[in-house]
């Protein structure tokens, strides 16, 4: 077990420092990063993605190369320019509707990203599920405008019922996220005709496999998105959507550009807009190099233990290193 802690290169979620497990199994690393405030329920298959990945349980490819966008977080528009022109994407995910910002920031951040990509780039702006169906509709179209087209808006509100309303009142698509990973049942999404695009994040769901079977039961096309993690996190997405029988879309992993530094000797970078499928090489100084201090070590030495114990509490005869 090792523990990182990662500067962020531009504050995005909240986040200055991104902090996380890697866990060594027989066949390797696995990532366990969930977010500071999540608690063990919510951490639980996180765990399991790092431990499915460290087995080396992953289905075989069917691509090589995966399509990505460059994420374009809620920064000013000349450095929302300059991080989109830098990307080396043609697709760009922008942040929008940032808690302490307006819409007309957002308009100029998203036409400025437009502007970096040019006329056959493609536009997504992600809302984190911040607005109301009213702000939804009105904000959605202003900034389908300024994009000149989007191709999709994600999570524009936070319910199932509110995204199934918007998507019935606008002509741009919807892509769900949180309606899916963190829901009770993230077959509402489907259920309620909500969205247009199933957002999947492997380590919230619980790994691949887990993410897969989602996949093929929601019906819908799907964008792999990633949850802020070092390229060891970040190829078990891509194994995901090099795994899916379709991928329609460039996918939200080129993440690793926002941090400042990594964990594997070469890292998961865009090349022509597209990650290289495989299993990277966690090189021991690099890890050396971004340990975190002995508070952060034994506040997530704790928080693992925790983890285990409620899943031991709730699964009778499974030991605490996740074992029967």
């Amino acid at each position: 077990m090792r523990v990182y802690a990662v500067p962020m290169r531009t504050r995005f979620r909240g986040i200055d420092v991104r902090e996380g497990v890697l866990l060594r199994g027989d066949a390797g690393w696995g990532e366990w990063s969930p977010f500071l405030e999540y608690d063990v329920e919510v951490a639980e298959p996180w765990l399991r993605c790092a431990e499915e990945a460290a087995a080396g349980d992953w289905p075989e490819p069917l691509r090589s190369w995966v399509p990505v966008n460059v994420t374009v977080p809620a920064v000013g528009a000349e450095r929302a320019h300059a991080i989109t022109a830098a990307g080396g994407c043609t697709t760009a995910k922008v942040k929008v509707a940032e808690p302490g910002q307006t819409l007309g920031d957002d308009l100029a951040r998203v036409e400025a990203v437009r502007d970096a990509l040019g006329p056959g780039g493609r536009v997504r702006v992600d809302v984190n599920g911040h607005w109301d169906v009213d702000e939804a509709v009105a904000a959605i179209r202003l900034l389908d405008r300024a994009a000149g087209g989007l191709e999709y808006v994600e999570q524009p509100c936070a319910t199932v019922e509110e995204l199934a309303a918007v998507r019935r009142a606008v002509d741009v698509p919807v892509a769900a996220d949180e309606s899916i990973r963190r829901a009770a049942d993230p077959y509402r999404v489907r259920d309620l005709e909500a969205a247009d695009v199933a957002v999947l994040k492997v380590q919230p769901l619980g790994g691949v496999r887990a993410c897969l079977r989602i996949a093929e039961d929601i019906g819908l096309p799907v964008v792999v998105s990633s949850a802020l993690e070092t390229s060891v996190g970040i190829a078990a997405g891509v194994a995901l959507a090099a795994a899916l029988p379709e991928l329609p879309y460039a996918c939200g992993l080129a993440t690793v550009q926002l941090m400042t530094a990594d964990v594997v000797t070469d890292s998961l970078l865009p090349v022509d807009g597209a990650l290289r499928v495989g299993v990277p090489d966690v090189g021991d100084a690099l890890l050396d190099a971004v340990a975190a201090d002995p508070e952060r070590v034994a506040h997530w030495e704790g928080r693992l233990a925790e983890v285990l114990a409620w899943r031991a509490a709730r699964r009778p005869g499974v030991r605490q290193d996740g074992r029967s």
